[in-house]
C-alpha cells in the first residue's frame, strides 16, 4: 500500500495529482456523455419537432440522462475525497 505522498515535493505533489486524476475517471467520461446527450435530447425537440423516443417524450429522456449526469458528478467527488482522506490518513 503506498504511503502518504509528500506534498511539499513538486514531482510527489504531481504524481498524486495524477494519482487524484485518476479516480473516477470512467464515470467522469460516462457523465460528460450523459450531459452531453442531455442537452442533445432537450434542446432537439425544440430544433427538429417532438421526438418520441419509446413511450416517453424525449424531453423526460434528456432530464433522465441530466440526472445521471449530475449523480455521478457527487459520486465521483465523494469517492475522490474519501480516497484523498485515507491516503492522508496513512
Amino acid at each position: 500500500m503506498p504511503t502518504r505522498p509528500d506534498l511539499d515535493d513538486p514531482e510527489a505533489r504531481a504524481a498524486y495529482r495524477r494519482e487524484l486524476l485518476g479516480v473516477g475517471r470512467g464515470m467522469r467520461r460516462v457523465g460528460f456523455a450523459a450531459s452531453l446527450l442531455a442537452l442533445a435530447l432537450l434542446m432537439g425537440p425544440r430544433m427538429g419537432g417532438p421526438w418520441m423516443l419509446g413511450p416517453l417524450p424525449t424531453q423526460y429522456w434528456g432530464w433522465a440522462a441530466l440526472l445521471l449526469s449530475w449523480t455521478l458528478f457527487v459520486v465521483v467527488i465523494v469517492r475522490r475525497t474519501r480516497h484523498h482522506k485515507r491516503r492522508m490518513a496513512e
